[in-house]
């Protein structure tokens, strides 16, 4: 074997390689060994740059969630009214999952059920997820636009209170006719709870 110069190969080619594999025969039956093959390379080039099948794994899985992640933190990142962008967020966050969901069960569900062994990886992507809606909360706060809360708490309440509609394990029942008036029943809520009382409120 060995077909592949050791230094060419990037980690992004064994990443690309591993998500292949794992479409084509699923993770119960993906190996290291298969990774390989599909480089031409021997496992232990593998495992020089991954030391075991579960950091192969829990790096196609921190690289798929960070595919969710950039365009959110753009958006987290813009200016503008608070409560606009949050919406925007959640927006983009659920049609990206619905999307995965519609056009790539078979691979969604790949993912799904590595990341369910890639705990730590998966608690950063929501520690990650949860500081951008922070961010955005914590701009509301400073216009006015939000009452005075702690960005970091309500960020979490928002996200857990919404997982229904964006968490994989929720995903039978996002085909539901129902799911859209379900979703912004909720989001009525969360607003409630965020929007700044107006003076006329206060009276």
């Amino acid at each position: 074997m060995d077909g592949m110069n050791d230094a060419a190969l990037t980690a992004d080619r064994i990443l690309d390689a591993a998500e292949e594999v794992l479409r084509r025969y699923g993770p119960q039956k993906t190996t290291v060994v298969d990774v390989a093959r599909a480089l031409d390379v021997s496992h232990g080039t593998i495992y020089r740059h991954y030391p075991s099948k579960q950091a192969l794994r829990d790096a196609v899985t921190r690289r798929w969630l960070h595919r969710v992640a950039v365009p959110l933190q753009a958006i987290a990142d813009e200016r503008g009214p608070a409560a606009a962008r949050l919406r925007r967020w959640f927006d983009a966050l659920i049609a990206f999952k619905r999307r995965k969901v519609l056009d790539e069960p078979e691979l969604f569900a790949t993912y799904h059920a590595i990341a369910e062994d890639a705990r730590e990886v998966i608690r950063e992507h929501v520690a990650e997820l949860v500081g951008q809606i922070a961010r955005i909360i914590r701009d509301g706060v400073v216009d006015g636009a939000f009452r005075t809360v702690d960005p970091d708490a309500a960020a979490s309440a928002v996200f857990r209170a919404t997982a229904s509609f964006h968490h994989p394990v929720h995903a039978p029942e996002w085909s539901d006719p129902g799911i859209e008036a379900a979703f912004e029943g909720v989001w009525r809520l969360v607003m409630e709870g965020l929007r700044a009382p107006t003076q006329e409120s206060q009276r």
